[in-house]
């Protein structure tokens, strides 16, 4: 299926892990020696001191998973340029994130003294149960993300080197877990603006390659042109209806400023003016991202003309083979960076707010309850054992690995969007919200996402997200005026008076 590139290109994918290791080594022991913090506030917040550039990298490192940089552009492959319009979404992204949750999240967490967004939740709601729903319902879809991106991971650096699927998973999924357990969250932060860097830099090569191999952008839409025309246009043929336009939308665009992964972002830069600059390069930087490497999926079809039974008969592959068939080895080397970074950038990041669900909003708010002191050493211990421990289940369920990994992704998207979108809004902008509503939302809505996607039910052929989202709408505004209102006093922080 490919011409695979053996050690040549194997030697640039070492080279960065290593520093991408070494690199999140420097930084937590850097951290050590500043910190004033503790222990907690340092490994899961980072001191909330992430400068402008960092906070969006890591952002969009953290939401461009495995799936971006190998599903997408597969399926773009498939479907054409409708899928990059589809893309086009994401340019909103962190705009909508920063501008939304950015300011609110950060003096809410600082006035608390909040590490992670479910000690927001929990105070806001002062609902230990909703804290431990969350709490479960964050680590359950984060894992069946992080499986996603080491399947993926695994499967572009087997297909493209050569090597055996279980050699790749073992080799980025070990580093990506001994460096996340050892650098804590601004270890995670700055190694994820370095995956960030090695996207852009993949995405620029990968693109020369089929062009190059293509006889450039001219001939490369020709031959589009001419064996696929539906490509080419916005509804693919009827492969992208606005149906499909509009779900896609809310996917991966409108409701991604509540998933908690990227809103505990929120809670960990300097100041305003780090605000303003990450929305501004992240912004462009996104854009430029997820649109082109969508677009090269398409491109691609100029140069991979064959049918897809002759790559293997999955979109996944599309990429992978691009990568081998259009560079040289050692530039292939370079190119699959770009996919790897992004897989190992979304689990890093993830990784650390699994950990965190467990021992700081489980294990450690229980033994406060208790009234049981516990020292730095014991918590580093045990949170540096809970990431190694996720990590190694998540690495377990990925050797047996799932087909369609852009469809693993978003699944997990939808499910955190419905049960933390209108938590999260509730929580910051609806004073009337409380844990009633809360509970109703996030557990009711959770399940009939679930449910529907399940059993493949759908209305009006909308995504099941269009479901999720609008049940856990209606449980919040029904539960909120059932239940019992907030305890005023408690609303104080969220709600000062003017």
């Amino acid at each position: 299926m490919t011409n695979a590139i053996g050690l040549a290109g194997l030697v640039p994918v070492l080279v960065f892990l290593l520093a991408a290791l070494g690199l999140a080594l420097l930084v937590r022991r850097r951290a050590r020696a500043t910190s004033a913090g503790g222990f907690v506030k340092e490994y899961f917040i980072g001191d909330r001191a992430l400068g402008g550039f960092v906070l969006a990298m890591t952002t969009i490192a953290t939401y461009g998973s495995v799936s971006s940089f190998v599903g997408g552009p597969g399926q773009a492959w498939n479907v054409g340029f409708g899928w990059v319009y589809m893309a086009t979404v994401q340019v909103v992204t962190l705009f909508l994130l920063y501008g939304i949750m950015g300011k609110k999240m950060a003096l809410v967490s600082r006035k608390l003294g909040a590490v992670t967004v479910i000690d927001v939740i929990r105070e806001r709601y002062q609902s230990n149960a909703l804290a431990i729903a969350a709490a479960f319902i964050l680590v359950l879809f984060f894992v069946a993300t992080m499986v996603a991106q080491f399947v993926g991971g695994a499967k572009l650096f087997e297909a493209v080197t050569g090597y055996s699927y279980v050699t790749g998973l073992f080799l980025f999924g070990a580093a990506v877990i001994i460096f996340t357990a050892v650098g804590g969250f601004r270890g995670v932060a700055v190694t994820d603006a370095l995956c960030g860097i090695a996207m852009l830099v993949g995405i620029a090569v990968l693109a020369g390659g089929i062009f190059s191999a293509g006889g450039g952008y001219e001939n490369v839409m020709n031959t589009i042109q001419a064996n696929r025309p539906e490509l080419l246009e916005p509804f693919a043929g009827g492969a992208m209806p606005l149906s499909l336009y509009f779900t896609q939308w809310l996917l991966v665009g409108v409701l991604t400023f509540c998933l908690p992964q990227s809103v505990v972002r929120c809670m960990g830069y300097k100041d305003t003016k780090s605000l303003h600059k990450a929305m501004i390069w992240g912004t462009v930087i996104i854009g430029a991202m997820m649109i082109g490497v969508t677009a090269l999926g398409t491109l691609a079809a100029g140069v991979l003309t064959d049918d897809l039974a002759a790559y293997g008969g999955s979109v996944d592959n599309i990429i992978p083979v691009a990568i081998a068939q259009t560079l040289p080895p050692w530039l292939a080397g370079i190119a699959i960076i770009g996919s790897i970074a992004a897989s190992i950038s979304t689990v890093s990041s993830l990784l650390i707010a699994s950990s965190s669900a467990i021992v700081k909003d489980l294990w450690l708010h229980r033994a406060e309850v208790k009234g049981i002191e516990v020292q730095d050493d014991t918590v580093s211990r045990f949170s540096q054992i809970a990431t190694l421990g996720i990590g190694v289940i998540v690495f377990v369920l990925a050797v047996t690995p799932p087909d369609v990994i852009w469809k693993i992704n978003m699944f997990a998207f939808g499910g955190l969007e419905t049960a933390f979108c209108w938590v999260f809004v509730g929580a910051l902008f609806w004073k009337r919200a409380n844990k009633t509503g809360a509970i109703a939302s996030m557990v009711g809505g959770t399940l009939a996402y679930c449910f529907t996607m399940a059993i493949g039910f759908k209305l009006f052929g909308l995504h099941q997200i269009v479901i999720g989202i609008t049940v856990a709408l209606v449980l919040m505004v029904v539960g909120s005026y059932l239940g019992k209102p907030s305890d005023e006093k408690k609303l104080e922080v969220f709600f000062p008076e003017k």
